[in-house]
């Protein structure tokens, strides 16, 4: 089970995720989470296949670089069950590879109840991480692969590139929509 670097609870069960990380959670590990008790996963059934997958442009979003994006995830069509990245603002310069020292701004929504999970916009605060490191889910360090300064891509992740069985918030089997921006990405050294 992967879990999120830190989590805060807010009001009656609300979360704030303040990273996406790649950590392993076992009984005893002794991780810590901030003091924060989990919140327990949606337990909600999962909706009748719709018989079509989404694609990138099904998923609409609204929003520049640098603004805090609204994402509508569409109603007639299923999850995709493979990664998806989209461009939608391009950036500059030469993209990302396994090693730069990225800051990304992002927004969270899950597929199952389309609902705002988490944003780093909301805090004010871009997430730092290590592209490749594991420091964060599967679908970040291969999704972002190639981001350029100022792009925004949209990533749609599958529950095996994500949280898998869930926890921590996330329901197990979950398809997680982000939107992020490259605020930083480093020139390659090499």
């Amino acid at each position: 089970m992967r879990t999120f670097g830190k989590i805060v609870v807010i009001g009656a069960g609300v979360l704030a995720l303040a990273a996406c990380g790649d950590k392993q959670n076992t009984a005893g590990s002794g991780q810590q989470t901030s003091g924060a008790a989990p919140a327990s996963a949606s337990s909600s059934a999962p909706a009748a296949p719709k018989g079509k997958e989404c694609t990138a442009d099904d998923v609409k979003t609204t929003g520049k670089f640098g603004e805090a994006p609204t994402i509508t995830i569409p109603d007639d069509c299923d999850p995709p069950k493979k990664l998806i990245t989209k461009d939608l603002e391009p950036g500059t310069g030469e993209g990302a590879k396994s090693g730069a020292q990225l800051k990304m701004n992002y927004t969270l929504v899950t597929w199952s109840n389309k609902q705002k999970l988490d944003s780093s916009f909301d805090r004010g605060e871009p997430f730092d991480l290590t592209l490749g490191a594991g420091m964060v889910i599967q679908g970040w360090d291969t999704g972002l692969d190639g981001i350029k300064q100022g792009a925004r891509r949209l990533l749609i992740i599958p529950p095996d590139l994500g949280y898998g069985e869930g926890g921590r918030g996330i329901a197990p089997n979950e398809t997680l929509v982000f939107v992020t921006d490259a605020v930083s990405v480093p020139a390659p050294t090499n």
